[in-house]
């Protein structure tokens, strides 16, 4: 994937990341689930297509509350690696290749749709439009993200400063509290609920190395030589700074759309 408003345009392959992802990125809390539940997404029957699925974490996430689900992402290796873990869970989930802007499914087939971290790649004003039409009148449309806080949070920013050593252009760090939906979507949907809450998320040195190379500045952007010089600067930076477990601030924004 290339776009020249991310990373000063270099590219990236998210699917160089499929194993870590898998292993790694399965972090968001239970609260996040919770609140997305009593926002009325993830009930029981109800059909969901979960946008830019990457290994399918919160289908995966949702299946034990009974919903009916459906991943979609473009990646070829991501799909294949949300359908092993789902298989080895025991998981009924229908995941397919197919990017947001074009989506191969009928009018009004979903009850809710979710867009977690992947929201900044869609090309918005024809998602806005495939997103509306796959959702049936009154649908559901999650916008989530989670990032660490680096001004906050030393090991986050120890991380950010490494990942820039490797790779500068890399525009992912110096997140903060925020969430922000392009005005076309206000041609299909209303707002209807927002949510902002920080969260203590705990990591073990490996799980917190594995998350940073699971990152589209690490190994979705660096030749594997590369990558595998940061991991070990970024294991040893972890050896001397932080204990073998720990927490990192990070923040939690949900914007609840629905469909007209």
């Amino acid at each position: 994937m290339e776009n020249r408003n991310i990373d000063s345009g270099r590219p990236f392959d998210w699917g160089m990341t499929s194993e870590n992802y898998g292993k790694y990125r399965d972090i968001y809390p239970q609260v996040m689930y919770d609140k997305l539940r009593h926002m009325g997404v993830g009930l029981p029957g109800q059909r969901i297509i979960d946008l830019g699925t990457g290994t399918g974490v919160l289908p995966r996430a949702m299946y034990r509350g009974g919903a009916v689900l459906t991943g979609i992402d473009i990646t070829p290796n991501q799909i294949e690696m949300a359908k092993c873990l789902a298989e080895t869970s025991g998981m009924d989930i229908d995941f397919r290749l197919a990017p947001v802007e074009e989506l191969p499914f009928a009018d009004g087939e979903f009850q809710a749709a979710t867009a977690a971290q992947c929201f900044v790649y869609f090309d918005h004003q024809r998602a806005s439009r495939e997103i509306a039409r796959v959702l049936s009148r009154g649908g559901l449309f999650a916008v989530i993200y989670m990032g660490w806080l680096p001004e906050e949070d030393d090991i986050c920013r120890m991380s950010e400063e490494l990942i820039l050593k490797y790779n500068p252009v890399w525009s992912g760090g110096d997140t903060r509290r925020h969430m922000e939906i392009p005005q076309v979507y206000s041609e299909s949907f209303d707002i209807e609920a927002e949510e902002l809450f920080d969260v203590e998320i705990p990591f073990t040195r490996e799980s917190w190395n594995g998350r940073i190379i699971a990152s589209r500045g690490v190994s979705a952007a660096l030749p594997e030589r590369e990558t595998e010089l940061f991991s070990r600067e970024h294991v040893a930076l972890l050896e001397r700074y932080t204990p073998e477990n720990f927490t990192v601030s990070h923040y939690v924004s949900i914007v609840l759309l629905r469909k007209r």
